[in-house]
């Protein structure tokens, strides 16, 4: 393929959910499938089904007696109150339910795929909108994640002898399972852009790990034009700095203006500019989903982003085809009772623009003074 680009997709999705009322119980990756196919905009070979990822492959990370407990309540339907508070399961948002294992295990099958076609040269760069379950922790689930997909691509790239990492996270809610994961990693360098006092209240501007994070917790309503502030005055100036040989980009749609569970206001498109500056930065470069709970917004942020990806250009009305995909949604909040129009005829939201604010300029320019330091300690380090 001219683009190398790869859709990694599979049908778990369309038939497992958290169940009842869960933020989660809402189709995601199934529609976005749906949706570039419907597009025409998935070119032979360029579709790759996840696999599951194995337990071995798993325990890279996690703690096997944790996987063990996953793979019993899978089984069995159940958790032991015992399991529930020393694993997090069935409890706090993250339920018991009957693909707990193998749905979360397929999305990390996915970026282990992916970084596996990135390191042979098979691929630059890999869309896995299944994946960015960012809250995961070695040994619980947290964040209605159940295991952490970006952990375990980035820690095969490491061991396939990549020396430079850039994790961008652009979720509203702090990558704190990430961050955890390789605050003592100087080969990974992590920035990550989330709403300010939004669970799981991590993230503060003071977290430096090794001198490798770069957190950003931007105020309520941030926009289209803070975003691209950012981007250019530090993400870009970061990258150039790192010098990646793998970028792994989080693109969870909950940071949008339609999405029931943040105050942030951006358009899809702002997050699809985003991607498009880092991509010419990105040697080898791997967009993730992560959170969003609205139905519609998910769909046409993701699909915009294969569209980024693969060379696509986005109509201004879709076609009868994309319509009738975003017409089968259904959501139970109120929002979903009567969706605007737009929702089922565009793929790009109108742009969301404002002032830079104090805030935000002021969160920049603490992390600019940082680069010089940090580009000649991972010299050190590697």
């Amino acid at each position: 393929m001219a683009s190398g680009a790869r859709f990694i997709g599979s049908e778990i999705y369309r038939t497992s959910s958290y169940g009842g009322r869960h933020p989660l119980a809402i189709p995601r990756v199934s529609t976005v499938i749906d949706l570039v196919h419907a597009l025409g905009w998935i070119e032979p070979g360029a579709y790759l089904d996840s696999p599951c990822a194995s337990v071995e492959a798993l325990a890279r990370f996690h703690d096997r007696a944790y996987l063990g407990a996953l793979r019993r309540a899978e089984a069995t339907r159940r958790v032991s109150p015992e399991e529930a508070r020393r694993f997090n399961i069935g409890c706090n948002g993250n339920p018991v339910f009957p693909e707990i294992f193998s749905r979360p295990a397929t999305a990390c099958g996915g970026s282990l795929l992916a970084i596996d076609l990135l390191l042979a040269g098979e691929a630059s760069v890999v869309h896995n909108p299944a994946g960015g379950t960012h809250h995961g922790r070695r040994d619980r689930a947290s964040g209605f994640c159940y295991l952490n997909d970006p952990v375990l691509a980035m820690l095969r790239a490491l061991d396939g002898g990549v020396r430079r990492v850039l994790y961008l996270d652009l979720d509203a809610h702090h990558c704190d399972g990430v961050a955890d994961a390789f605050a003592a990693e100087p080969r990974v360098t992590i920035l990550s852009v989330h709403e300010e006092g939004r669970w799981p209240k991590t993230g503060g501007v003071a977290e430096h790990g090794c001198g490798n994070l770069y957190n950003l917790p931007v105020p309520a309503g941030f926009h289209d034009d803070e975003l691209a502030f950012i981007v250019d005055e530090l993400m870009r100036p970061l990258a150039l700095a790192v010098a990646p040989e793998l970028i792994v980009l989080q693109c969870g749609a909950d940071a949008l203006d339609d999405d029931p569970l943040s105050r942030l206001s951006l358009s899809n498109g702002a997050l699809w500019r985003a991607v498009a500056a880092m991509r010419p930065l990105a040697p080898r470069l791997l967009v993730l989903g992560g959170g969003g709970y609205n139905p519609w917004s998910v769909a046409r942020c993701w699909a915009g982003l294969w569209a980024c990806l693969a060379g696509h250009a986005v109509p201004e009305r879709l076609p009868e085809a994309a319509e009738t995909v975003l017409r089968c949604l259904s959501w139970s909040r109120r929002a979903g009772r009567n969706p605007p129009e737009h929702w089922m005829t565009t793929l790009a939201d109108p742009p969301r623009r404002g002032s830079i604010r104090d805030d935000v300029s002021r969160l920049v320019q603490l992390h600019r003074g940082r680069l010089c330091a940090a580009a000649q300690s991972l010299d050190e380090a590697v």
